[in-house]
């Protein structure tokens, strides 16, 4: 078994047994799936609490963001949520597009598209569904959506270029993407890099700031900004599980930062393309 192949079952054995608890749960347990890793959650975690359109039940406490605040929604748009969950950021941007709109959400992971889909049923939702697919071949057909968002999901993909051409190819032209996202600024200790747990915890597999960033241009996005940022400090308790005390103290005085970011970025307006290579256009 490959790589590749190993970290999706990671990731969707860990999302399988979170959907069967509820956020309570998660936040008490490490990862939130009975102490299978050693990430807490909360650590990344925003308040959504406030936002119209909120419904606790579909809210795992899982996110590193709030897309759908700089996700630039309106009325009407076809919605797609990569990684969708039991459904938080869906039913938040349902209450944007209205009934005349139409929400997707996306995930791999079974356990949590029957969660997201009986909550839907019970708000009465018509125009939100949810799909069981990869992000990486989406089951989506092209230049259809309006908006993507997605929060801190695509760290987890192993092929993010590969994800970012999709969501270049289901965009319609002149659509547009705001994500959340763990990402790096400089390099994390061996330690941490390397671990399968910290993967599904959404740290190690996070990649350069800067590389991110050029890969979604590298996809064909244009007007690409970090709409906002913030460092993500991980407790002592949960680096001390990988780091020995001094390497703890060098690991949090040094410039290496582990960082939340929101990003937008659109599909050119008039594009042909619908591969995410630019090279067609």
């Amino acid at each position: 078994m490959n790589d590749t192949v190993e970290l999706k079952k990671l990731v969707k054995d860990t999302y399988s047994q979170i959907a069967e608890q509820s956020k309570d749960q998660n936040a008490a347990s490490c990862c939130g799936a009975g102490g299978c890793s050693t990430i807490d959650y909360a650590v990344f975690a925003e308040d959504y609490s406030k936002l119209s359109g909120y419904h606790q039940d579909a809210d795992l406490g899982l996110g590193c963001g709030l897309p759908t605040e700089f996700a630039q929604i309106k009325p009407g748009d076809t919605v797609l949520d990569l990684g969708s969950g039991a459904g938080n950021d869906c039913f938040i941007a349902r209450a944007i597009t209205g009934e005349t709109g139409k929400v997707i959400g996306l995930d791999m992971t079974p356990t949590m598209i029957e969660k997201a889909r009986n909550n839907a049923d019970a708000l009465g939702f018509n125009n939100v569904e949810f799909r069981l697919g990869d992000i990486e071949h989406m089951p989506i057909v092209a230049n259809k959506i309006d908006v993507i968002v997605s929060n801190c999901v695509l760290n987890l993909v192993p092929d993010k270029q590969q994800a970012f051409k999709e969501m270049f190819r289901v965009l319609k032209s002149g659509g547009h993407f705001s994500v959340s996202d763990i990402v790096l600024d400089g390099n994390l200790p061996d330690q941490l890099k390397n671990a399968a747990e910290m993967y599904a915890g959404c740290v190690s597999g996070a990649i350069q700031k800067t590389d991110y960033m050029q890969q979604l241009s590298d996809a064909g996005f244009v007007d690409l900004i970090i709409q906002k940022e913030k460092k993500i400090n991980l407790p002592d308790d949960i680096l001390s599980d990988y780091l020995s005390v001094d390497e703890i103290v060098e690991f949090k005085n040094g410039n290496d930062a582990i960082l939340s970011i929101t990003v937008y970025g659109k599909k050119p307006e008039n594009s042909s393309c619908s591969t995410g290579d630019i090279s067609c256009c």
